[in-house]
C-alpha cells in the first residue's frame, strides 16, 4: 500500500516537472535558427527541444536498422547471431523435450517409443553421447539387438562413451555365452574404470571359470583397494584361488609348488576344509606329520568335514583300531555333540568291533535325523552284533532312498556337487559353495524307489517265515531254499 502511493507520488511529481517545463519553454524568449541549403528555419524553444528529441530518435532508429541489417547478413553467412542463439534455443528446448519423453518411455518400458524419441531429441541436440544410450538401452529392451550393437560399437567412438559400449557388448556375448571375447572385453573396460564393481566382479568370475587364476587374485586385490570387498572376505576368496592354482600346480606334476601354493591358501583361511586337506597332504609327503595334523585340527575346530577325518587317520595309516580311537579322542572332542564328529566316532568304534559303543556313538541319528550315511552304519552295527538278515537288509533298503545327507552344495542355485570346486558347475558363480544337506524334495521317483523299503520289508517278511520253517528241514534242502529266498529278495529290489 505504501509502496503504491510512493509511486502515485512520483508520477505527480514528473507530470508537474514537465508542466513546469513546457511552461518555461513557452514563456521563454528568443528562438533557435537554422539555415540549411539556402533554407532557414526558425524555432521556438520548444519547438526546438522537440526537433532535437526527434533527431536522437532518428539516429537510434537509424542504428537499430543498420545492426538488423548486419545480422541478417552475420546470420545469412553460418555466424553466431542473436537470431542465430534464438533459434538454437528453440531447438534445445525441442531436443530436451524429446529427451526426457525418452527417458520416461525407457522407464516405462516402451522401448519403440524411446527409440523414436531418442532419434527426435538427436535431430535438434545433435549429442549423440546422450541419445546414442537410449537408443542402445530402448533397442536391448525391444529385442533388437543388432540396433543395439551397432549403437555400442557407434560409442567406442567416442572417449567419453567408451566404456559404455565395451561394458554393452560385454553383457550380449555374456547373453550369448561367448566367454572367450566377453573376458577380452571385460579386461578392457576394468582398463578403463578398474573400480567399477560390476566390472570386477564380472571379470573375477570370468577368470575363475577360464581358470587363470593369476589374474583373479590381481581382480580381487583391485577390489580390496577399491573398497568393494570386506578384508576377511578378501581373505577367504583369496585363499580359495591359492588353492585352485595349487591344484592346477599339482596336475603339471610340480608336487613343490603344490604343496607350498596350497599351505599358502591354509594360511590365508585355515577353516577352508579343501585347502586344509591338501596342505596336510603336502606335510605328509614330506614326512612333516606335527604340521599336518596341526592343520587338521585347526581346519576341524572350525568345522567337522569326513575328509579332515581321512586325511587325519592317513597321518598314522597302520596304526591299530584301538590306538586310532584313542588318536582320535582329543580330535573328536571339540564339536562333540555334532552330528559329523558322531558318525566319525561310530565309524571307528565299528573298525575296532565294538558295536556296542558305536550304537551308542550313533544314538538316535539313523531315527530322527536319518541319512544313506547313518543308516548304512546302523545296518553294520546290526550285523555286527548277530541281527537277522531281515533286518539288515531293512535299514540297507531305506540308507537306498534316504538322503544322502551333508555335501557340497552352491549357495546361489543349489546345485550339488560330488567335490569341492572354486566355482559353481551350473551357475558359474564364484565362492558359493557350503558343506550341508541339500533342501529336501517331496516329489516321489519316477520308478517308486521311495516304495522300495515298504514292499522289501513285506517280502523279508514272508521270507523270514520261510526261513523259520525251514529249521527243521534236512541241511541240503534248507541251504536250497534259503537261497530261493534271497534270490527272491533281491529280485524285487532290481525291479523297483
Amino acid at each position: 500500500m505504501l509502496w503504491s502511493v510512493v509511486k502515485i507520488v512520483l508520477f505527480i511529481c514528473l507530470v508537474l516537472a514537465a508542466s513546469y517545463g513546457a511552461i518555461f519553454l513557452l514563456e521563454l524568449e528568443g528562438g533557435v535558427r537554422v539555415v540549411m541549403a539556402g533554407q532557414e528555419f526558425n524555432l521556438t524553444p520548444l519547438m526546438a527541444v522537440i526537433a532535437l528529441v526527434a533527431l536522437v530518435i532518428a539516429i537510434w532508429l537509424l542504428l537499430k536498422l543498420a545492426s538488423l541489417i548486419v545480422a541478417v547478413v552475420r546470420f545469412i553467412n553460418g555466424d553466431e547471431t542473436a537470431l542465430s542463439r534464438y533459434f538454437d534455443r528453440n531447438r534445445q528446448e525441442k531436443g530436451y523435450r524429446a529427451l526426457s519423453e525418452g527417458l520416461v518411455a525407457l522407464a516405462a518400458g516402451e522401448g519403440d517409443v524411446a527409440m523414436s524419441k531418442a532419434n527426435r531429441a538427436e535431430k535438434y541436440l545433435r549429442k549423440p553421447a546422450l541419445t546414442n544410450l537410449i537408443t542402445a538401452q530402448a533397442a536391448e529392451m525391444s529385442g533388437n539387438r543388432r540396433k543395439a550393437e551397432e549403437v555400442y560399437k557407434r560409442l567406442l567412438t567416442n572417449e567419453k562413451t567408451r566404456f559404455v559400449g565395451v561394458r554393452g557388448i560385454m553383457r550380449q556375448k555374456l547373453a550369448d555365452g561367448d566367454t572367450e571375447t566377453a573376458l577380452k572385453l571385460a579386461q578392457t573396460a576394468f582398463g578403463l574404470k578398474p573400480k567399477h564393481e560390476e566390472i570386477q566382479d564380472t571379470l573375477l568370475q570370468l577368470q575363475a571359470q577360464t581358470q587363470d587364476w593369476t589374474g583373479a587374485r590381481e581382480t580381487l586385490n583391485a577390489k580390496l583397494k577399491s573398497g568393494n570387498l570386506p578384508r576377511d572376505v578378501h581373505r577367504r576368496r583369496d585363499a580359495v584361488l591359492a588353492l585352485s592354482e595349487a591344484k592346477d600346480i599339482l596336475e603339471d606334476g610340480k608336487s613343490i609348488e603344490a604343496r607350498e601354493a596350497s599351505i599358502e591358501a591354509n594360511r590365508l583361511s585355515p577353516d577352508l576344509v579343501p585347502a586344509a586337506v591338501l596342505a596336510a597332504r603336502g606335510y605328509l609327503e614330506h614326512g612333516n606329520k606335527r604340521n599336518a595334523g596341526r592343520v587338521i585340527r585347526k581346519a576341524w575346530s572350525a568345522q567337522p568335514h569326513p575328509d579332515l577325518a581321512s586325511v587325519f587317520a592317513e597321518i598314522e595309516p597302520d596304526e591299530s583300531p584301538q590306538a586310532r580311537i584313542k588318536r582320535f579322542t582329543k580330535l573328536l572332542k571339540e564339536h562333540s555333540e555334532n552330528r559329523e564328529t558322531k558318525l566319525i566316532e561310530a565309524e571307528l568304534h565299528l573298525a575296532a568291533e565294538d558295536f556296542p559303543a558305536a550304537r551308542r556313538a550313533l544314538g538316535d541319528h539313523a531315527e530322527i535325523d536319518p541319512d544313506s550315511r547313518a543308516l548304512t552304519i546302523m545296518a553294520a552295527i546290526e550285523r555286527g552284533e548277530g541281527a537277522a538278515d531281515s533286518v539288515v537288509k531293512g535299514w540297507l533298503a531305506r540308507a537306498l532312498t534316504a538322503p544322502r545327507g551333508p555335501q557340497w552344495v552352491c549357495d546361489n542355485c543349489q546345485h550339488i556337487h560330488s567335490e569341492w570346486v572354486p566355482a559353481c558347475e551350473n551357475c558359474q558363480s564364484f565362492d558359493t559353495l557350503s558343506w550341508r544337506s541339500p533342501p529336501a524334495t517331496t516329489s516321489g521317483s519316477a520308478t517308486g524307489l521311495e516304495m522300495l523299503p515298504l514292499i522289501v520289508g513285506a517280502i523279508e517278511n514272508d521270507s523270514k517265515d520261510v526261513l523259520d520253517e525251514t529249521e527243521d528241514l534236512p541241511a541240503e534242502e534248507a541251504e536250497v531254499i534259503e537261497s530261493e529266498v534271497v534270490d527272491d529278495v533281491s529280485e524285487a529290489k532290481v525291479s523297483n
